[in-house]
């Protein structure tokens, strides 16, 4: 095993111990001296990757909201659809039916989804890859031109999107507010709708 192996190796086990301490345990009762021991790496190693727990916490909610938005735009391609406003409801309602399957994930994500899109810092420097130009804002900024949709500001109203889906269904799922989030998809899909159609 090479040396960059070793070192994408270490930080791979740091995060994936770090997530399930996080998720069994919490925040704020796990400790970096917990994460090293779980993934058996020295204190130092840690240090060498990340500033504090805080940082892993942020670099893996950027992680793991990245790789919902990845799935459903991947499976959007699976099944050809056409009408941008549909591909864009297609890919909310996958995340947030992945998000009903693992409410671990949901808590750990909390309303922090729009980081799989927007923590772009975070992303190219845990990952070393640049910004995907098959993405979902990029997804988004072309359908917005090819469809000659009238929006003042794409990127804003694609963030909007995202923060009204990662924050109200976060309380739909797990508390059942304003609705159960069977009830309340079609709320919300109006809404996504009405920005896009202008």
């Amino acid at each position: 095993m090479g040396i960059m192996e070793q070192k994408t190796d270490k930080e791979t086990r740091l995060l994936e111990t770090a997530f399930k301490l996080f998720t069994e345990k919490g925040i704020k009762s796990t400790s970096i001296q917990d994460i090293v021991d779980n993934a058996k790496v020295a204190k130092g190693t840690f240090y060498l990757y990340f500033k504090d727990k805080y940082e892993i916490r942020d670099v893996l909610i950027t992680k793991k909201s990245e790789k919902l938005f990845s799935e459903a735009l991947s499976k959007m391609r699976k099944n050809y659809i056409q009408n941008f406003s549909d591909q864009i409801i297609f890919i909310i309602n996958y995340v947030i039916d992945e998000l009903i399957k693992n409410p671990l994930l949901l808590k750990f994500i909390s309303k922090n989804l729009s980081w799989g899109v927007y923590n772009e810092t975070l992303l190219r420097l845990y990952d070393r890859q640049e910004a995907k130009e098959d993405g979902l804002y990029s997804l988004f900024l072309k359908g917005v031109e090819e469809n000659h949709i009238a929006l003042k500001n794409p990127k804003v109203t694609l963030f909007m999107i995202i923060e009204l889906v990662s924050s109200t269904c976060f309380d739909s799922i797990l508390y059942q507010n304003p609705l159960p989030i069977q009830e309340y998809k079609p709320y919300l899909y109006d809404t996504i709708r009405s920005f896009l159609n202008k």
